[in-house]
């Protein structure tokens, strides 16, 4: 099988202005600062950025709102950023705020190739507004369509060159999802090997997901938030 490593700036490069862009992690944990920070560098522009949460001012998805990058972000929570409260306030992005097991479970349904999925969570709060009502077997619900992206960026703590991947810990929370609803999937590795060095049992995500991988030199010092 084809190696798919790829040099960071080349493979960021192919995410164009207007691309819809699934990042993986739930704060630190999981989240690919560097190919974030690559994109920041690049300047690709009205980007959609989907994830769990807009990091913390200074750091991540943060560097994407600084540079006016992002157009929409949908996401469960942003107030630790408080760059992103000011914007959204300020209209200056959209924001779609979703609340976290539904955005897991629309990314997983993008990856099955599901138009969407129905659920009661939501009914009577802000969350459903607009959204599109069903009544079934009795029963009132809000139909939540499936998430789907152009990229994927993940972080994964061991890869072989054909991307099969392997999450440390917590990183295994948005990562596998979204290397499945992407139409293309980048992912920084702490650790890369050879094929035929990984255990079948610990790879999270198949490399069949996974388009371009990239080991990281070092990781830099916001990564070190994490104590293992």
């Amino acid at each position: 099988m084809r190696s798919k490593t790829t040099p960071m700036a080349e493979a960021v490069a192919a995410i164009g202005d207007g691309a819809s862009v699934m990042i993986g992690g739930f704060g630190v944990p999981g989240t690919p600062f560097c190919l974030i920070e690559e994109l920041a560098r690049q300047g690709a522009k009205e980007l959609t950025i989907i994830k769990n949460d807009a990091n913390e001012a200074g750091m991540g998805v943060d560097l994407l709102l600084q540079n006016r990058q992002v157009a929409r972000l949908i996401t469960s929570h942003i107030g630790l950023n408080a760059n992103a409260i000011r914007l959204m306030n300020a209209g200056e992005i959209e924001v779609e705020l979703v609340s976290q097991g539904i955005l897991a479970e629309r990314i997983r349904a993008g990856g099955a190739g599901l138009v969407g999925i129905v659920t009661d969570i939501g009914l009577g709060t802000p969350l459903a507004k607009g959204k599109t009502m069903l009544s079934l077997a009795g029963r009132e619900a809000i139909f939540e369509p499936a998430l789907t992206a152009d990229f994927a960026l993940l972080h994964a703590e061991r890869a072989d060159d054909f991307g099969n991947l392997s999450y440390a810990a917590t990183a295994r929370n948005f990562n596998p999802l979204m290397a499945m609803a992407a139409s293309c999937s980048l992912a920084e590795t702490e650790t890369l090997v050879g094929q035929g060095q990984m255990i079948p049992e610990a790879v999270h995500t198949p490399g069949v997901f996974v388009d371009h991988v990239m080991e990281l030199a070092e990781l830099p010092e916001v990564y070190h938030v994490v104590r293992r």
